[in-house]
């Protein structure tokens, strides 16, 4: 009989992996705590062997990323490099060594458990995910304490092809096992934000996390389905079944394959309206999937990553070093570039600034703290100003909610044109400025933007959260997140209705722009540019193209009225009519 485990998926390159099982299971053994008092400098001596042996392993493993890979990897290596000579964690666990004649591993368990406290009473969600280093810092430092007991079950496992089943994995495991060409990650903990999620979803490795008690539940060896669409784990498979998951793998491989002759295709509808198919970018890297993938831009680059992992914040040449950097790669098509968005699951480097409050969603984030705080906004004005003389770069305003930041970050912008004038600077007077529209205030009055701005764009994950007044990272309320709701739709609507009366361009860039369920609905409402992650540009290209764009604006014109009384399959039921077989 089939056994179903559920978690968190984390999708990789493909949706769902087929492998046997491979149990990794290396927690270590803490030998008795007290030690006798002349034992006090071998164990101090052990301590330091071990942290030595951990920072080789950890370096071998940098070196083995390949070339190309997103540089926030190795950071995630260099990270825990730094951890291992940080006082907080090292000093204090000397410190208990000798004050209370403890041995090594139990000194680092112990200041482990003290550093895990902190964090878990943190409010921000990101910043609570930062205990995930500690433990796998100390973890790695515990199994290179007793050289006896450590063998790593890792070194001469042949794990290519197969499904890794553990409590955790530390970044350095995580890039070791793609590397070796693993088939997909079980983890026990962590979420949607832990690091093995970040790293899976960066590499490709389709994953599923929160799998409680998945060590003790499966077994070494036997044939796992792991589908990471549905966050679903699958074990001693009827026939049927398993037949039909390789079914699926086959088919999703063979239309991965169709959908690459999209990119050179045009972006029209079947009754011939064009559609702009922007990119998304979370880092300078992704610059290649977004022109491999064929976007026509880029309709929002988010610049927080230049301020993560990090003890300074970057100045102005840093900001345009990197922004040239991508104007290049995108060889002519258009950059745009929004506005540092700190503050809330995003932390800024320890330089003063602390924008997180008991509410971080609701409190000073984005350009709220960027009018805040000068110092910190106007390195990165002045860089985009100068990046525009290099190529089409336009600058996006996050999180605006009235008209009074709008003319302040304009004021600031024609403060920085002027000193840039007077210094001989070169950067593009024309340079088109807009907002994104993430909270309700900013779409009721979407028309006053629109009269002020150049462009808009509607960033939707924001706006589905602050309308229904859920946190989508909280799993007691996320399942109210509904991207369909009627007071969702109709404020989509506004905002585009709005941008259109005042000839103002209007798009879409938060997560509902990339999934292709919704993009007849955003057609028919009059959406005629969309930016999505990457790897969603040929799967909402090749839905486009199905669409008549004339048959859904007519067919929504006399559903929206009625989306009160309306169950959200019958809405997109109705809107697949207007699609071709």
């Amino acid at each position: 009989m089939t056994l179903a485990l559920h978690g968190v998926g984390i999708d990789g390159s493909r949706p769902v992996a087929i492998g046997e099982a491979f149990m990794l299971n290396r927690e270590p053994v803490l030998a008795p705590a007290q030690i006798p008092a002349h034992q006090v400098p071998v164990e101090l001596d052990r301590l330091d062997a071990a942290l030595a042996c951990a920072r080789r392993h950890l370096e071998e493993v940098r070196g083995q990323i390949p070339v190309g890979t997103p540089k926030h990897i190795a950071e995630f290596i260099d990270a825990h490099l730094l951890m291992m000579t940080d006082s907080a964690l090292v000093d204090a666990a000397r410190d208990l060594i000798r004050e209370r004649s403890v041995n090594a591993s139990w000194a680092l368990q112990a200041q482990r458990d003290t550093l895990v406290e902190i964090f878990d009473r943190m409010e921000d969600a990101y910043l609570r995910t930062r205990r995930d280093d500690v433990d796998h810092v100390v973890r790695q430092i515990q199994l290179f304490l007793d050289a006896e007991a450590h063998t790593d079950v890792l070194a001469d496992a042949d794990v290519a092809g197969r499904v890794i089943v553990a409590e955790d994995l530390t970044p350095a495991d995580t890039i070791l096992l793609r590397n070796r060409g693993v088939a997909a990650f079980i983890v026990e903990h962590g979420g949607p934000m832990s690091h093995t999620a970040i790293l899976a979803r960066s590499l490709d490795i389709p994953a599923v996390m929160g799998v409680h008690r998945a060590l003790q539940r499966l077994r070494e060896g036997e044939l796992l389905v792991v589908d990471a669409e549905t966050g679903t784990v699958l074990t001693e498979l009827e026939p049927a079944l398993l037949e039909h998951y390789r079914a699926r793998l086959a088919s999703f491989d063979a239309h991965r394959r169709d959908l690459r002759r999209l990119v050179r295709e045009p972006s029209v509808s079947r009754d011939g309206v064009p559609v702009v198919l922007l990119a998304n970018l979370e880092l300078p890297e992704d610059v290649t999937a977004a022109r491999d993938n064929g976007a026509a831009g880029v309709g929002l680059y988010r610049t927080e990553f230049l301020y993560m992992n990090r003890d300074t914040l970057p100045d102005e040449d840093e900001h345009l070093a990197t922004y040239l950097g991508i104007i290049r790669g995108l060889d002519g098509i258009p950059l745009t570039i929004r506005t540092l968005d700190l503050g809330a699951d995003k932390q800024i480097p320890d330089t003063g600034f602390h924008p997180t409050r008991s509410n971080p969603a609701l409190g000073l984030r984005a350009i709220r703290l960027c009018l805040q705080e000068p110092a910190l906004f106007l390195p990165q004005l002045r860089a985009i100003l100068r990046a525009s003389a290099h190529g089409p770069v336009r600058l996006m305003i996050p999180m605006i909610s009235g008209m009074a930041e709008v003319n302040a970050v304009l004021g600031l912008i024609a403060e920085a044109r002027r000193d840039m004038r007077r210094e001989g600077v070169a950067f593009d007077p024309l340079m088109p400025i807009g907002g994104m529209i993430e909270v309700p205030a900013a779409a009721l009055m979407a028309g006053a933007l629109a009269r002020r701005l150049d462009f808009l764009s509607i960033g939707t994950n924001d706006l589905i959260q602050y309308t229904l007044a859920i946190d989508r990272v909280d799993d007691t309320v996320s399942y109210l997140f509904d991207p369909l709701h009627p007071a969702v739709i109709r404020l989509i609507k506004h905002v585009i209705d709005a941008a259109t009366a005042m000839r103002t361009p209007v798009s879409m860039c938060g997560e509902m722009a990339g999934d292709p369920r919704y993009t007849p609905l955003l057609l028919g409402l009059g959406l005629r540019e969309l930016s999505m992650q990457p790897g969603s540009l040929l799967e909402v290209k090749h839905r486009m193209r199905r669409c008549d764009v004339g048959a859904l604006t007519r067919t929504l014109s006399d559903l929206v009225a009625r989306l009160d009384d309306m169950p959200a399959r019958a809405l997109l039921d109705a809107l697949e009519a207007c699609l071709d077989d």
